[in-house]
């Protein structure tokens, strides 16, 4: 529409009476604001009477397609400032408090760990500045979990990052068919195997899987067979690695652990020998779930040879065993009744498994004669949580890069 914005005001009131059914549209934003700004001008808008300025704007809704709201934010403008231009507006923006170097660390300590959750991690956040007095966790000391989740999403974070076997049931009558009761007391164990598979013949590893049920104190280990003679000696091997004295053994019924051999060895360590119920499937299930967050999470799914079950037992009591044990947060459940009666567990506390065993009544006591509170904080002082997780994870890819090499000799 050439010299639109110079038409009369009786003009304009003829253009719009002549074009009530026809829409009009501006090509650009930028044709838009400077047409109605040349219109405002020509017309002398400021000057007009109420009932001009009214038809003005009616007439430059019209031929822009604006609506009506919008074509009174652009008279707004002018009236404001005596100009009509493209406003970019950015939005409610919020002060930035992580910065990216926080960002950095957190990709860095999820890195190390191999991504815990949420709430593990704010563990872990919290124990680097209070605990080691790291001053580079301070703001990331007391995130919330639900923020650590809002960072993982962010880019600067991304560009930063990088089958259970079941066992068959067997009639011997060996172990109590019951849930083993501890009291609150350390030293119940849950075991369970975790097997590598067999690939072109050739047997898998299978890791053996030991917790405690208060403490969650985790001891892992691996052996080339599931046999008496390959299985009595890793089983002591194992129970020495723990600091407090055992004194329940409990697993489901698989002939690995219900044998007279494994029997007799735990009677002699007057060791109490338990194993799962029929129908109840959660009797184990602390240590399956332990299964797949720690050993399937580290060792993965594929086929590791039973031929490694040295080495692998190697990086399990160097590395591995004291990186779960003094610098992992697992999850404490709070056992609680809803309105029905049912019992529900709720998460509000995550700890490493020496500072649960450390805020038991008595611990002193519970510790093997050789062992004393002092000596075991020091252990957990040594280094800290990323810096054992960093040191765990390079220990792992020297035993993967061993599993390769003698593949491919």
């Amino acid at each position: 529409m050439k010299n639109g914005e110079h038409l009369s005001l009786e003009q304009i009131q003829a253009f719009l009476e002549g074009n009530e059914d026809v829409g009009f549209k501006a090509p650009n934003r930028q044709e838009l604001y400077e047409w109605t700004q040349a219109t405002l001008c020509a017309q002398g808008y400021m000057s007009l009477p109420r009932s001009g300025k009214g038809l003005v704007k009616q007439y430059i809704a019209k031929v822009t397609g604006l609506s009506r709201a919008q074509a009174t934010r652009l008279i707004g403008q002018y009236v404001a400032s005596g100009m009509v231009q493209v406003r970019r507006g950015r939005g409610k923006r919020y002060a930035v408090y992580y910065t990216p170097a926080d960002i950095a660390l957190l990709a860095e300590v999820d890195e190390a760990h191999e991504t815990l959750s949420g709430p593990a991690t704010r563990k872990l956040l919290y124990r680097g500045y209070y605990e080691f007095a790291d001053v580079r966790y301070e703001r990331l000391a007391d995130i919330s979990a639900a923020h650590i989740y809002n960072l993982r999403k962010g880019r600067g974070y991304r560009q930063r990052m990088m089958v259970f076997t079941k066992t068959r049931p067997t009639p011997v009558a060996i172990g109590e068919r019951r849930k083993p009761e501890p009291g609150g007391r350390p030293g119940y164990l849950r075991v369970d195997t975790v097997h590598q598979g067999d690939l072109d013949g050739t047997k898998g590893v299978y890791h053996i899987n030991l917790v405690d049920e208060v403490t969650q104190w985790e001891v892992a280990g691996a052996v080339g067979r599931i046999s008496e003679s390959y299985l009595e000696p890793l089983l002591q091997r194992l129970l020495k690695q723990f600091p407090f004295r055992i004194l329940g053994f409990h697993s489901d019924n698989g002939s690995e652990f219900i044998n007279h051999s494994v029997a007799g060895m735990l009677h002699k360590l007057l060791i109490e020998q338990t194993k799962s119920r029929p129908r109840k499937s959660n009797d184990n299930g602390q240590v399956e779930a332990k299964n797949g967050a720690v050993i399937r999470k580290h060792m993965g799914f594929d086929h590791i040879a039973s031929e490694h079950a040295d080495s692998i037992n190697a990086f399990y009591e160097e590395c591995f065993n004291p990186y779960l044990n003094f610098h992992r947060p697992c999850a404490v459940p709070e056992l609680k009744k809803d309105s029905k009666g049912k019992t529900v567990r709720t998460y509000r506390w995550y700890a490493t498994p020496w500072e649960i065993l450390r805020q038991l009544p008595g611990v002193a006591g519970c510790l093997k004669n050789d062992l004393t509170v002092e000596q075991m904080e020091k252990l957990a002082g040594a280094q800290s949580d990323t810096e054992a997780a960093t040191k765990m994870r390079e220990a792992k890819r020297k035993l993967f890069a061993g599993f390769q090499h003698r593949k491919t000799a």
